[in-house]
């Protein structure tokens, strides 16, 4: 040993605070490393002590005791095995020993001095990919075993760290291991020789080898996926990140980026914007990290923005020639090479048609004799639309001359309006209300009506409904509605097919005016000049009683029912006037009988 450690051997134990703060620094940047922990761990090198202490004790024979400073001693070995429960605690098992110098031959120099030890405690380890300081606390057997006296075993403690340097998975150098040992000896009696302190260093170096725990940490990865991976223009595209090994107790951050293509976000999942992009294929990309050096991976998924085909469709009408007013099926059979949904519409170049599905119908009502244009149209769901369309055409026929008895028939076939008493047919007797010169009219028309379909079985008779305006709107509505289901069902007594009559309720709209009902009176050739003049002079009365009926209009020639009043009718005084309902008689009181 120098001079200098010999004269100054509180210096290198003076370094050892010193060491354990550096250890501290170093298990700092290690704490939040992810370093798996291995379950054994062998370590072996050299060991170094300096005991710090000087030895007493009395010679056999001598008179006096003596003391003087113990060497360092840097002949040692090294030997300590570490079970780890977890990557931060372990339980180290250590032994070293260092052995005397025995210089000069002389075997009882009180200075030099071997000492060894047998010790347990914990271990604790903060491991990073490169390096993994500890700290440890070890108890157990101290042997001293100077050359002048005999050896002593005592309990004692070692307390430190240290630091390795790993070069794989499973060896790590050992750059420094730094313990303070305590322990203490009596070498003779108490009363003649102080007891002697060990409070020295324990300083080794070497190998540590590591075997079984956990694999070594894995470098993060990342994987990427679009849905779906093929689109039109437009059409949202989903774009997923998902990654692996990435520290659990961090939170992934995610960055999205693509060439052409609109993307943006911070989570796991973003939506592309692909309006106006081109045909052809992209890619995006996304980037995660958890912050730390080595805690980041990327990756890129790509889609294909596909070419848009317009759809097609072929168009055709069944039957293709139709007489006058007839109507002819149109039948569209259209596709979308995309596979888009289709949405129909229809137009003609006369006529009327119908229909927003893949069928319409054509009806030529009002349409001169010739050929009609129909075209078919067919649009598909994007935005804008892709279109397509194709045209079919419907001869319509002049009808033939009609036959003379159906000329004579229409001729015989007069319609007449129906009149009502006020307030007839009241609510709780909707199937009355019809005066018999009424109902005659109705049963003459229903004969030549059954007649006039042998030969047009499509015609209709259409009954609307008129009321005074004395009523509300809400009365006169269902006032009219009775006065055409009363015309109606008498019609259907009487042989008219149901299915045949149409009925519109109009309430106190389109009334006749003053003006009209004069006119009419005036026309009227069974009235004498008197009763014309007794009728003008009951105008209103009249206005009102020309407007409780129901007109008659035949659908195939559009003549409309003449609205004469019957005024030679015998039951005319009760259709003209203008109180409704039934009035009853009150009761007359019981006769009181005399005493």
């Amino acid at each position: 040993m120098s001079s200098q450690l010999k004269s100054h051997p509180g210096r290198v134990l003076a370094m050892l605070p010193a060491m354990i703060a550096v250890l501290f620094m170093f298990a700092t940047l290690a704490v939040a490393q992810d370093q798996p922990a291995p379950k054994w761990e062998l370590f072996g090198g050299y060991s170094f002590f300096q005991p710090g202490a000087d030895v007493h004790g009395q010679l056999p024979g001598a008179l006096f005791p003596l003391s003087s400073r113990m060497e360092a001693n840097p002949r040692g070995v090294g030997l300590s095995a570490t079970y780890d429960f977890n990557r931060w605690f372990g339980l180290t098992l250590d032994t070293s020993t260092h052995w005397g110098s025995g210089e000069n031959g002389l075997p009882n120099r009180i200075d030099d001095a071997a000492f060894s030890n047998l010790s347990i405690g914990p271990k604790v380890t903060f491991r990073h990919t490169h390096f993994s300081p500890f700290l440890e606390f070890l108890v157990g057997d101290h042997r001293l075993m100077p050359d002048a006296f005999h050896d002593i075993d005592k309990l004692g403690f070692m307390v430190g760290g240290g630091l390795d340097i790993n070069l794989s998975n499973h060896v790590a150098l050992r750059l420094i291991r730094a313990d303070y040992v305590y322990s203490n000896y009596q070498y003779g009696s108490a009363a003649v020789a102080p007891r002697t302190e060990i409070r020295g260093l324990r300083a080794q170096v070497g190998l540590n080898f590591m075997f079984g725990g956990g694999t070594p940490p894995v470098t993060p990865s990342a994987a990427c996926s679009v849905q779906p991976t093929e689109v039109f223009a437009g059409e949202p595209v989903n774009a997923t990140a998902s990654g692996s090994n990435f520290d659990p107790k961090r939170s992934v951050t995610y960055s999205w980026n693509g060439t052409g293509v609109k993307v943006a976000g911070s989570d796991a999942s973003t939506q592309i914007d692909t309006t106006g992009l081109q045909p052809g294929s992209y890619v995006v990309t996304a980037n995660l990290s958890d912050g730390r050096k080595n805690g980041y991976a990327s990756c890129s998924a790509r889609f294909r923005v596909k070419e848009p085909h317009p759809p097609v469709i072929a168009c055709s009408a069944d039957p293709a020639s139709v007489r006058t007013a007839g109507s002819s099926t149109i039948n569209s059979n259209a596709s979308s090479p995309d596979g888009r949904r289709l949405a129909y519409s229809y137009t003609a170049s006369a006529g009327e048609i119908s229909g927003d599905g893949s069928t319409a119908t054509l009806n030529t009502r009002g349409a001169q004799p010739g050929s009609i244009t129909v075209t078919c149209n067919v649009r598909d769901d994007r935005n804008p639309p892709l279109t397509a369309s194709s045209t079919t055409a419907v001869n319509v026929e002049a009808p033939p001359p009609p036959a003379p008895e159906i000329k004579q028939l229409e001729a015989r076939l007069s319609l007449h309006s129906i009149y009502f008493a006020t307030a007839r047919p009241t609510a709780d007797n909707p199937q009355g209300g019809l005066v018999d010169s009424q109902a005659e009219i109705l049963k003459t028309l229903a004969e030549d009506y059954k007649n006039y379909l042998k030969y047009k079985p499509d015609a209709h008779l259409i009954l609307g409904g008129h009321a005074d305006p004395r009523g509300s709107e809400e009365y006169n509505k269902g006032l009219t509605e009775r006065r055409v289901g009363r015309t109606k069902s008498f019609l259907v007594e009487h042989g008219v097919p149901e299915d045949h009559i149409e009925t519109r309720s109009f309430g106190k709209d389109d009334n006749l005016t003053e003006e009209q009902v004069k006119e009419q009176i005036a026309q009227n050739p069974d009235l004498t000049p008197d009763d014309r003049q007794q009728m003008l002079n009951n105008l209103r009365v009249l206005v009102l009683a020309n407007n409780r009926r129901v007109d008659v209009t035949l659908s195939t020639t559009g003549q409309q029912s003449v609205r004469g009043y019957p005024f030679n009718a015998k039951d005319y005084l009760a259709l003209i006037s203008t109180k409704g309902g039934e009035k009853t008689r009150p009761a007359k009181p019981p006769a009181k009988k005399k005493p």
